[in-house]
């Protein structure tokens, strides 16, 4: 398969400390560096960023899990591997890091964001950082009850990345956003219920079975519609009314065109529980 910018790698196939697989309907993406709280160095996230792109044109999917493995989801950015070069290391010049995040870290999460089929994000143990931000642009987040979210960048004594000051004062409002990431508040995971940040927090031992049920009425779902919806809530934070009026009509116009619109007809007419196909 072709990926983004030509390049022929399967962007399916699995990278270090990244394991990607197709299981059915569902893109399962699941950070593999538990010794390090499964912190994202640039492979991973861009293997992160071929994934979605490929799956936002793969018809085969229908729904995408974006998990940790271990006791952790994501504790951020390995910045300690980016910044270990020994003394003969040559320097960066200046603006690497500038020239750099667009491709990697700001691409990641405006797809997470607007890939049009549902993403649940799996978090246990530490969300931190990116790893954070990555839980709230998800469509939902199920968190195990002794989870913890952290915003580390003013402890660290630098600026927030990846979209947590964009993220942060639309969904907890910009006191809260202020608490996080100036002061740097851990969050347990009833607080981020709380704060409308995700979706739900479940005990440790329920996590799997929550997550897969969601998962599997996601992907069991009529696929262009929940597609075309994510899109509108997304699109409609900043489109003016009459614009976003005009993108519901062509929404419900497409949408009314799918088989599964028929079948929806068809189930409600004839009493029985919709089967859609995805289409």
């Amino acid at each position: 398969m072709t990926v983004a910018g030509g390049s022929t790698r399967d962007p399916y196939a699995p990278l270090p400390g990244l394991r990607i697989a197709l299981d059915g309907a569902v893109l399962r993406l699941t950070l593999d560096r538990p010794d390090k709280r499964n912190a994202l160095d640039d492979v991973m996230v861009a293997g992160l960023i071929d994934a979605l792109d490929a799956a936002g044109r793969d018809e085969r999917v229908r729904a995408i899990v974006l998990a940790g493995a271990g006791d952790h989801f994501c504790g951020g950015a390995d910045i300690v591997a980016r910044n270990a070069g020994g003394s003969d290391a040559p320097r960066p010049r200046v603006g690497s890091i500038q020239r750099r995040v667009p491709s990697l870290a700001h691409r990641l999460v405006p797809l997470v964001l607007s890939v049009q089929v549902p993403v649940v994000c799996r978090v246990q143990g530490w969300a931190a950082g990116i790893g954070f931000h990555l839980a709230l642009a998800s469509d939902f987040t199920v968190a195990a009850s002794d989870a913890r979210f952290w915003e580390p960048f003013a402890e660290r004594g630098f600026t927030p990345d990846s979209a947590a000051t964009w993220l942060l004062p639309r969904l907890a409002g910009m006191v809260r956003a202020r608490e996080l990431l100036l002061l740097g508040r851990r969050l347990h995971a009833a607080e981020a219920v709380d704060w409308g940040l995700i979706h739900a927090a479940v005990q440790a031992d329920s996590l799997d079975a929550e997550v897969e049920a969601l998962v599997d009425r996601l992907a069991s779902g009529p696929t262009v519609a929940l597609g075309l919806t994510k899109w509108l809530l997304r699109s409609g934070q900043t489109t003016p009314l009459d614009a976003h009026l005009q993108d519901e009509a062509l929404a419900l116009e497409l949408s009314s065109r799918s088989e599964d619109f028929r079948e929806g007809l068809a189930a409600f007419r004839e009493k029985r529980p919709p089967g859609f196909k995805g289409r």
